[in-house]
């Protein structure tokens, strides 16, 4: 049984474990607004103190309701909150804890373009 196969899997965990991720901060109660800067960094502006993410993620909506009400094409913002990114999108509100890590459903948007927690939605 040829072992290259194993190696190559090996070489490539260990490659993947030692990728560097861009984690948010970890400030308890606190809900950023996250820009890219010019040079690649992310500026982080404190946009409410929140009780939980579904508060920060209301905000953060808000927010992009209001771009939008002011001519803004911008149909996505990111967030942050207690160590983990909101990502604001169509679909609905995405979250995790690095910018190049698994998105993970936080809200859905229903059928009137409001947020609600998945498990919310009645099934047809």
């Amino acid at each position: 049984m040829p072992r290259t196969p194993l190696i190559v899997f090996a070489a490539a965990l260990a490659l993947c474990a030692c990728a560097k991720r861009t984690t948010p901060p970890g400030t308890a109660g606190v809900c950023y607004h996250v820009v890219f800067e010019r040079n690649g960094t992310l500026k982080y502006n404190k946009l409410v103190n929140a009780p939980n993410l579904e508060t920060c993620a209301a905000n953060l909506e808000a927010m992009r309701l209001k771009f939008l009400g002011m001519g803004s094409s911008a149909t996505e913002l990111l967030g942050a909150y207690q160590a983990n990114f909101i990502f604001v999108q169509r679909e609905g509100i995405f979250t995790s804890t690095s910018l190049e890590g698994p998105r993970y459903v936080a809200l859905v948007r229903t059928g009137d373009g409001r947020l609600a927690i998945p498990g919310a939605m009645p099934q047809q």
